[in-house]
């Protein structure tokens, strides 16, 4: 029984976890050659405080960029 564990930002819509999982799901079939009945897909959404690149949260960054957007626009 094959697990994909995928981690990723809050904030996409159903749809496309949907999307995301089916597309996972076939690419597992595909190559392992199982049933689909036997893939398990695990998503994990962090919020953008829980996630770092380069030593800052994404939520910073997020606010930084929007920042320095309306420094631009001024």
């Amino acid at each position: 029984m094959p697990i994909v564990r995928i981690e990723l930002l809050q904030g996409r819509t159903p749809k496309v976890k949907n999307e995301l999982i089916a597309r996972v799901t076939d690419a597992v079939v595909t190559t392992l050659g199982v049933d689909p009945d036997q893939v398990r897909v695990l998503l994990y959404e962090l919020p953008p405080e829980h996630w770092a690149v380069g030593g800052q949260t994404k939520a910073t960054q997020k606010a930084a960029f929007a920042q320095q957007q309306h420094e631009v626009v001024e």
